[in-house]
């Protein structure tokens, strides 16, 4: 079975995974305003790795969220998660942001909509099925009072992420839910991660860059 340390720090939420098999075996995760992620993050990978009883060379992948999200919050962990991958030489693998949010809400139908918050009214966005394929690539874009008029006329319509307050504000449509104080977390990213591993869907270590969506402005 498939060992994979899994890295997650697009948000503000700083959060490692180690999977094996078809299960997480340890977690550590902390949402920090400040974005401390340079100071907690390889103290975290230690900490799971001593609690799940492993050393760096029981590693078969490193896997980590490719965005978007914070440019700094993405570099840092793109940046570990290459260094790690390079210095075992083992497969990099990147999960996209959205995907691994989306699978915090569980539905039988309708649509789930994760929004990351990218300053005043504009989010990043991405439109999955209840199976969590996604039906609309990921945008940037600014938040009215039509926005996601054509998914919500469709049924109910789960809206989760950072960007939520601000939609719900503004949305009165009675479709919408949505889901509050949820971040991406490496908890979920383990499953994505493992069928890419299944599947030899790796990056190159040397030239794999985050997926910022938008040029740097600052956090």
């Amino acid at each position: 079975m498939s060992i994979i340390l899994c890295l997650e720090t697009s948000t503000t939420n700083c959060s490692v995974s180690i999977g094996d098999g078809n299960s997480i075996i340890a977690l550590k995760e902390v949402n920090s305003k400040n974005f401390s992620h340079s100071e907690q993050l390889h103290g975290f990978i230690n900490e799971i790795l001593n609690e799940a009883r492993l050393s760096p060379k029981d590693l078969d992948a490193v896997s980590v969220s490719k965005g978007p999200g914070s440019y700094t919050g993405l570099r840092i962990g793109v940046s570990a998660a290459k260094g790690l991958a390079f210095a075992l030489d083992i497969p990099l693998i990147s999960v996209s942001t959205l995907h691994c949010l989306a699978k915090q809400v569980e539905v039988k139908e309708g649509l789930i909509i994760p929004m990351l918050d990218a300053r005043r009214m504009e989010v990043y966005s991405e439109v999955f099925n209840a199976e969590f394929n996604s039906v609309r690539e990921i945008k940037a874009e600014i938040l009215d009072e039509n926005s996601f008029k054509d998914e919500l006329s469709l049924g109910k319509t789960h809206f989760i992420g950072t960007g939520v307050e601000k939609f719900e504000a503004i949305c009165k449509h009675p479709n919408a839910v949505f889901h509050h104080e949820k971040l991406p977390s490496a908890k979920e990213q383990f499953l994505i991660a493992r069928r890419k591993f299944d599947g030899k869907f790796f990056e190159d270590v040397a030239y794999f860059e985050p997926f910022y969506l938008k040029d740097f402005v600052g956090n």
